[in-house]
């Protein structure tokens, strides 16, 4: 089994900056995808980021060049930098973890960004 933990959100105002950390713990592989989703209030669940490895990510395209993703696989912890946050970022941000065709969610932290 894996457990997810997320941890940094908070209230931030327009232009600000946020740092996420997902720690994993269980049964970790090291052939896996970690990423990062979010959802806005009334609003469907929407990929933020991914990363595969140490190095290869995606980005949605409303992120790029504000949103950096990273992972410490030594730690099995994923990181979301957030700079330059925009209302429209708010939303409950929620670590995934996919590993041998299963996949895992932390219970989400909340972002807030006011204008």
């Amino acid at each position: 089994q894996v457990h997810l933990v997320e941890s940094g959100g908070g209230l931030v105002q327009a232009g600000g900056s946020l740092r996420l950390s997902c720690a994993a713990s269980g049964s970790i592989f090291s052939i896996n995808v970690m990423g990062w989703y979010r959802q806005a209030p009334g609003k469907q669940r929407e990929l933020v980021a991914l990363i595969v490895g140490g190095d290869r990510t995606t980005y949605v395209d409303s992120v790029k060049g504000r949103f950096t993703i990273s992972r410490d696989n030594t730690k099995n912890t994923v990181y979301l930098q957030m700079n330059s946050l925009k209302p429209e970022d708010t939303g409950v941000y929620y670590c995934n973890l996919r590993q041998l065709s299963q996949i895992y969610w932390g219970q989400g932290t909340q972002v807030t960004v006011s204008s």
